[in-house]
């Protein structure tokens, strides 16, 4: 993870660079995971970039948690247990843990991607419900 600098963190938060998202394929074998160098505990965010006219070759499901893949460019073909459907930029494809998954860039140019993945049913508050608003003083300013 050398391309990776930390820009920020204390005991609430940890905050990292990686570069542009288009050239994620240049630095990073077309994946990073960002659990480990951001310390989360709820949740496993990756992003990646599948070149042009390539398959995601692993199709699989997972013992308990959930993914919710978020198409940032590129279009594709996005796989499901028997279900087979048109991405692109733009769309969102949660897939519950048993769901078998796979998918492919049917385009010229590199699909970029991000995935959230998380335990299966444990939000239990999120949004409004979870946030709570304080006065604070920007330091921006």
């Amino acid at each position: 993870m050398s391309n990776v600098k930390k820009v920020a963190e204390n005991k609430n938060f940890s905050a990292v660079d990686f570069g542009k998202l288009s050239r994620l394929s240049e630095t990073m074998n077309g994946k990073v995971f960002l659990k480990e160098i951001t310390n989360a505990t709820g949740t496993e965010i990756s992003l990646s970039v599948l070149p042009a006219k390539t398959d995601l070759s692993i199709f699989h499901s997972h013992k308990q948690n959930e993914e919710t893949y978020l198409i940032l460019s590129g279009t594709g073909k996005f796989q499901v247990d028997d279900q087979c459907f048109d991405i692109s930029e733009g769309s969102v494809v949660r897939v519950a843990p048993a769901g078998v998954r796979g998918m492919s860039n049917t385009s010229d140019e590199q699909m970029v991607y991000i995935v959230v993945q998380s335990k299966e049913n444990s939000i239990e508050q999120y949004s409004m419900e979870d946030g709570v608003l304080l006065e604070a003083t920007p330091l921006w300013k």
